[in-house]
């Protein structure tokens, strides 16, 4: 484990065509900047789902820090990911309150739920990553990509782009001019930049137009200003967040627990989409990327903080900036660490537009949704091929429509977790029923369990597109002459 970064080039913005490696960084000031992004895209769901679960925001924000820092030791720095707010156990979570359940019995349930999950993590590492490539291979883990970030989708559509839809879409159209007629570092920060945009632009409407009348946060509709300042003006400027401690019961812990399932195949779905983005055969960091989640969710939950996972959201950013250098991620971690001590900032950052949010949010949750498909053809899933195509056609809708099955009064699944399930039981299920000739049609595109395939790695590709110095490339181009990454 090494934290000494290798420089890249001048530490400036890499030329068109080239990206910021897992080992490498930009000058110290703008890996800050990217950090900044990824407190940025981190910071509404990390802040937002412990308050629907009852759980204290700063401390969860703290929380996530630490969490991302214990992520990134665990994988070796190999994996660049931010490990924030679990969204998957909101409902197991509402069903304990439901019962009569306190906050610490809540965070018991979920550091439960954090060891079974660090125990998977263990058992995929050690049985190999067989697990993983019959369990999950290039097809469903591309479902599962597609659907987490399609899922997201009703987010930016019903939740913020009302609030202010001129705002929203004032904000998207600076984003998508900006990273592309702006040149080196400023197009990189495009995100960023676009925030700021949209907060100044709000701050301006609010005093040339006067309030808006829009749904809400909650959905409704009131006159209002579009940014609120009181709430920064009561927050304390030092403070420590509101510990909790766990209390452990059988049947509680036996609601969240189910969300394990739908966290893994998260997790997979999250590494193979940075492996493809980077370049990188991540797949022997696949049970330690797992049960780093566990370890952390176990961390955060004992003092009473949020469940915790990989976020799309900070895939996205990657995506948008092609930076994956490692140390902007410890920069985010140390600045929500500082966070979380700090009410009155955190309250700032809270209070930004929902408008803003919308234009933000349908570029990134739609670049994550898309990597899916990009997983598909890199390794040439055949979709004519029924086994491909109708049971991943059905997880996908579950998991982008937000369907619900309903077992009990006290217990559901939706979304991407009944999604993913799907995509992964029902597309094994056909496999096992259909005639010999549609499974051999799967050895031949190289989705096959036994054809020994890794992501991305179908047909004997290339594994990956760098330069002369080993960096990694844009994902999808080759450049002639190009070599290998090692393995």
């Amino acid at each position: 484990m090494a934290f000494g970064w290798k420089l890249y080039g001048d530490g400036k913005t890499p030329p068109l065509g080239e990206a910021v490696a897992p080992d490498e960084r930009l000058s110290w000031p703008r890996t800050a900047g990217i950090g900044a992004q990824h407190v940025v895209a981190m910071f509404g769901a990390t802040f937002v789902f412990p308050i629907i679960m009852g759980l204290d925001a700063n401390l969860a924000i703290m929380m996530s820090g630490v969490a991302t820092i214990i992520f990134l030791l665990v994988v070796k720095n190999r994996v660049p990911s931010y490990l924030g707010t679990s969204a998957a156990f909101v409902g197991g979570v509402a069903a304990i309150r439901a019962n009569g359940g306190d906050s610490g019995d809540v965070v018991g349930a979920l550091l439960v739920a954090g060891v079974v999950l660090a125990l998977v993590g263990v058992l995929i590492h050690v049985a190999g990553l067989g697990v993983i490539n019959r369990v999950l291979p290039p097809a469903v883990t591309g479902a599962v990509v597609m659907l987490i970030g399609f899922n997201l989708a009703p987010v930016a559509a019903s939740t913020y782009w009302p609030q202010d839809q001129w705002v929203a879409l004032a904000t998207m159209t600076f984003v998508i001019v900006a990273s592309l007629a702006l040149r080196g570092f400023l197009a990189r920060i495009s995100i960023l930049l676009g925030l700021v945009f949209g907060y100044l632009l709000s701050v301006l409407l609010d005093v040339t137009a006067g309030p808006i009348t829009s749904p809400g946060p909650t959905g409704e509709v009131s006159t209002r200003d579009r940014i609120s300042f009181d709430s920064v003006a009561a927050a304390d400027w030092f403070g420590l967040p509101d510990l909790t401690a766990p209390s452990f019961s059988l049947n509680y812990s036996l609601l969240v627990v189910p969300a394990v399932i739908a966290l893994v195949a998260e997790n997979v779905g999250h590494v193979k989409a940075v492996a493809e983005m980077t370049r990188r055969d991540l797949d022997p960091m696949m049970g330690r990327a797992v049960m780093a989640d566990g370890v952390a969710t176990v961390v955060a939950t004992s003092v009473g903080g949020s469940p915790t996972t990989t976020y799309a959201e900070n895939i996205g950013v990657m995506a948008a900036t092609r930076v994956y250098s490692t140390a902007a991620y410890y920069v985010a971690a140390v600045v929500a660490i500082l966070l979380g001590l700090i009410p009155k900032f955190g309250a700032l950052i809270n209070i930004v537009p929902g408008g803003v949010l919308g234009g933000i949010t349908v570029v990134l949750y739609g670049m994550i949704g898309l990597l899916g498909a990009k997983i598909w053809k890199e390794n040439r899933v055949d979709f004519a091929n029924p086994i491909n195509l109708v049971p991943l056609a059905a997880g996908i809708i579950i998991g982008i429509g937000n369907v619900t099955l309903v077992f009990s009064d006290e217990y559901v699944l939706n979304g991407i977790a009944l999604g993913s399930i799907v995509a992964v039981l029902a597309w094994h299920l056909a496999r096992a029923l259909a005639p010999a000739d549609m499974r051999a049609a799967l050895q031949r595109e190289g989705t096959h369990p036994a054809a020994g395939t890794t992501f991305g790695h179908a047909h004997g590709a290339d594994p990956s597109s760098v330069d002369e110095g080993g960096r990694p490339g844009v994902p999808g181009t080759r450049t002639p002459g190009e070599g290998t990454l090692e393995r």
